[in-house]
């Protein structure tokens, strides 16, 4: 077997890097010893200010806490899913049970996308057109009102249905409150 020149040389160099390598780490490594060039009054009052800085944490944890608490009560009503798609299906499902409960025939919907609500939460929103008698309507807007979830109508189109029958044609969207997460963030198109 013959070696070149060329792969002498890269060998030569392989062997030293190595050796440098084991030569390095075999080295001692104990930390050196450094002396303490500040004053013993002022690592005093390093002191000081470090023992109030720690005496204040469970002063803070615990409105921390209770803040905590309250938030989680008032964010009790957002719907909270994976998806958009999944909270806009619950809030079909939620005013089809209302308005069999009120003899209205609420069939189909139309899902718009999602969108911010003011800068910490989402909305989703489903509309939906149906013929009812007015005290119907009113009955299905009183039993929205008393669901859990933060779910109110964004907004309402009535018209004459049937004079006969006395019914409205109404077409409601219904919105309901999500984390922000489940809003699509938009891109901005000024960046072409």
């Amino acid at each position: 077997m013959n070696l070149s020149t060329r792969n002498l040389i890269m060998l030569g160099a392989f062997v030293l890097g190595v050796a440098g390598v084991i030569i390095d780490r075999s080295s001692d490594t104990t930390p050196q010893i450094v002396s303490v060039t500040d004053s013993p009054t002022l690592l005093e009052s390093r002191l000081a200010k470090l023992r109030k800085t720690a005496s204040m944490v469970p002063e803070k944890s615990a409105a921390l806490q209770s803040v905590d608490t309250v938030l989680k009560t008032r964010e009790k009503g957002i719907m909270a899913f994976n998806t958009a798609a999944q909270a806009q299906a619950h809030l079909m499902e939620v005013i089809r049970r209302i308005a069999i409960a009120n003899k209205i025939d609420a069939r189909g919907g139309d899902f718009s996308p999602p969108a911010l609500l003011g800068t910490d939460y989402g909305q989703v929103a489903v509309s939906v057109t149906f013929e009812s008698t007015i005290d119907s309507f009113v009955n299905f807007l009183a039993d929205l009102s008393k669901e859990t979830e933060l779910i109110a109508p964004a907004e309402v189109h009535i018209s004459v249905g049937n004079a006969k029958n006395k019914t409205v044609n109404v077409r409601v969207t219904l919105a309901g409150v999500v984390p922000k997460k489940l809003v699509p963030e938009k891109k901005n198109m000024m960046a072409l």
